[in-house]
Order: C-alpha cells, then structure tokens, then sequence
C-alpha cells in the first residue's frame, strides 16, 4: 500500500524546513508529531510548528485537522498560519500563545469569582457559536484545551486542539470520541448526535469551574459512562451553597439529556448569567482552587502534550530576540506512551443528594475505555508521553520545566509546565 499523502495546492513544498525557520526549542511531543517554537527567518515571527513524518500521517488525525483549520478564522480559536511539506514530513506553521492554562491562571490569580467563570464562558460560546455556523463540531472540549493568548490580566481565551473536530455539513454523526467525563449522554449511548454534543461539554466545564471537580465521577468507567447518560449530577452543598441560582440554571440548561433540548450556542450566549448582571461577584477562590488541586493537578501535569501551541514556560520567553538556542537534534523521536491515573473525585465524596459518604480511592487507571475514539495521544483523562528508552515522569520534581511554589490554599503548584496542543 502507497503512502497516504495531503493533497492540495496550497500546500508549500521546500527542501529543508531550515530554510524557513530557525529552531529555538522543543515545545512537546505526541504519538504521531513534535512540536517546536520557532521563528521565521524572513518576518522574526514567532510560531508552533508541529511536525509529522508522512509515514505517520495515516495514525494522526493530521489531514480531519488540517481541513477544519483552513476553514474556520477566529480571534478566539489558534490559527493555522501556513502549511508546508518536505520528502518526509509534513509542518502545520501554527499560531502561538503563551499565557497558559485555564486552570493554572485560576490558581494564580489569588482571586476568583462567579463573573470571572462567565466572561470565559462567554468567549467559549462565541467561539463555538461561530465554528456552529460554519458546520464545525469541535467534539473535544475541555478545560485543557482551552488557553490564554498571552500573560496578561486581560488575555483572551483561545479553543485549541481540532484532532477530532468534524465538518458537519449534514448535521448529524455517529462516531463515538472525545474525552471521558465531557462526552455526551447520545454519544455514550451510540445514538446520532448533533453539535449540542459541544453546549454539553461547555455545561460540564462551566460546572468545573464554579466548584473545582467534575459533576460526574465514579470508581470505573461503567458506572461514570451510566451517570453521564442518566445526567446523574447534582449541586452539592456545601460547595454550591454560595454558587448562584442563575449559574446552575445556565448548567441545567447546558446539561440537559435531550438534546433537543439543550441551549444551544445562540440561546446559551442570551442568558442572563452570560449577557447579565446575575453572576455573583461573590470570592470562591479557595474552595474552587482547592478542588482543583485535588481533581485535576495531576492531569494537568502527566497528560499527553496535544499538539501544536506553546503555553506555561514560554511565558519565561516573553517572544524575545535573544540568541538563538542551539538548534534540537534533527529527526523525530519515537514515542512511547503510557497510562498513568486519572483525576479523582472530591475527597469527601458526595451522593447525588449531596450527603457525605465513605471517601473514594481515585482509580489507578480507566482500562475500559476504547469504544471511545480518543483525542490525539489521550486514550484516557491522564498520560505520560516519553522518548523510548528514556525515564518516563512519574513525579512533580522529576518534571524538567515545573517550577514549585505555593497557592493561596497552601498548596503546591507548578506554573512552568512545558506543554502543547
């Protein structure tokens, strides 16, 4: 069999992609591609160039990626700059950003309200609200995937990773993929879906990000897949107690089983906790970090680098002109990947009445999970992605890019994860 090839006449054929850009570093590695910052010789821009070795490309979702990305221009969605091709490789030229992640800038920030958790939703829904209209469903939201254009206060959020984003020209599909604790009640339910399978996942992280752990948590996958299709998820006290009546109607509206029923992007974006004054300025910072902590540190720092945009440590960078750093050996490395635990739930675990009940051990791993198509290199919530024959990183100070402090809740943090899309 032939090797599959991208075809189109926008591509850019070269001789050597160092012809074009000079290397400063390696950003992060997948399966199937590496990522690197680099500049452009000829305009000193800054990009995330993603490679992929041709022989790779029927294991990647690269092409589904590449025709979703040169249809959709958005300020709140990472761009694809230019696309170019060699003998060997194909080079996504990606747009770059550099502030982080979500949950990282919500541990930093020392304070953290109900408005906050709205202004970025409202950018979600608008950049979503968008891809709708042009026929695209991203199929993967989640809390990682979305980013901050830059270290300041004031950065805009950006929707990255378009792996399993699909052209819905007709508007249904089938395929069942995305990430365990996001995906769709239909979806698990192998039922024809619709793009409502994304108001889902946006209802999901709006709940995440007024109380800091997922709304459905459960020791295996079995038992979590039922309570999503049940929509078996409830506001516990007493970390809803000060969550206001408005958010947990946007959430009910988001999460709604029937998705004929479920807000869509439109209606979402007219709520009043969207649009009006009924986000609390309420400070739920140290509930909400604390939970975050406990949920989903973890995930943040052992999961797969998804591929192609720079975060944490490139604020270190700040897009300077300094001397270039020695070039990265050539070559792509193989890559190994491993499964590591997944995010737990709250340490005292709750009922779906919110009564406290016996405290749940995260499990070690979610074995069953391959009926679900994964994203990228994430078969499940959490991985370790190494270099064969090289230490996979199992702890936080093992890690070459963390660097450790303390939040406000007194809890350790790493704010210079090296991590891409």
């Amino acid at each position: 069999m032939g090797r599959k090839e991208i075809q189109g006449s926008w591509k850019k054929v070269v001789s050597n992609i160092k012809d074009i850009f000079d290397f400063r570093e390696v950003l992060g590695s997948g399966s199937f591609s590496q990522v690197f910052l680099v500049r452009e010789k000829k305009s000193g821009d800054f990009y995330a160039l993603k490679c992929v070795k041709k022989k790779l490309l029927h294991h990647s979702n690269l092409e589904n990626e590449i025709t979703v990305l040169r249809r959709i221009k958005h300020s709140n969605v990472i761009g694809l700059h230019d696309f170019y091709e060699t003998r060997t490789h194909y080079y996504l030229v990606m747009e770059l950003v550099s502030g982080g992640e979500l949950f990282d800038r919500i541990i930093d920030r020392g304070m953290y309200t109900e408005r906050d958790a709205s202004d970025v939703i409202r950018q979600v829904l608008e950049a979503v609200s968008y891809l709708h209209q042009n026929s695209i469903v991203h199929r993967d939201l989640k809390p990682e995937n979305l980013l901050y254009y830059s270290p300041e206060e004031n950065a805009k959020i950006m929707i990255s990773d378009f792996g399993l984003s699909k052209m819905a020209d007709h508007g249904v599909m089938s395929t069942r993929c995305g990430t365990p604790g996001y995906v769709a009640p239909e979806v698990l339910a192998q039922k024809p879906y619709s793009k409502a399978v994304d108001c889902w996942s946006i209802g999901v992280i709006t709940y995440i990000l007024l109380c800091g752990y997922p709304p459905f948590y459960e020791e295996n996958e079995t038992k979590l897949f039922s309570k999503i299709m049940k929509a078996d998820y409830a506001f516990h006290t007493p970390y809803w107690d000060d969550i206001s009546e408005s958010a947990k109607d946007f959430i009910r509206s988001m999460m709604e089983k029937n998705p004929k029923k479920r807000f869509t992007t439109e209606q979402a974006l007219s709520h009043p906790w969207i649009i009006g004054d009924t986000a609390s300025d309420h400070d739920i910072y140290e509930s909400v970090c604390e939970q975050i902590q406990r949920n989903f540190a973890q995930s943040t720092w052992r999961k797969a680098f998804n591929a192609a945009t720079a975060v944490n440590h490139l604020k270190k960078l700040h897009l300077s002109h300094s001397e270039p750093l020695p070039p990265p050996p050539d070559g792509i490395p193989d890559i190994a990947v491993e499964d590591t635990s997944c995010p737990g739930p709250p340490g005292d675990a709750l009922d779906s009445n919110g009564n406290l009940t016996a405290t749940l051990v995260p499990p070690e791993t979610h074995k069953g999970l391959c009926p679900l198509k994964p994203s990228h290199t994430e078969p499940m919530h959490s991985l370790v992605v190494t270099e064969t024959g090289k230490h996979a990183y199992h702890s936080e100070s093992d890690l070459p890019c963390a660097k450790r402090g303390t939040n406000r809740c007194g809890q350790p943090i790493q704010t210079g994860i090296c991590s891409v899309m």
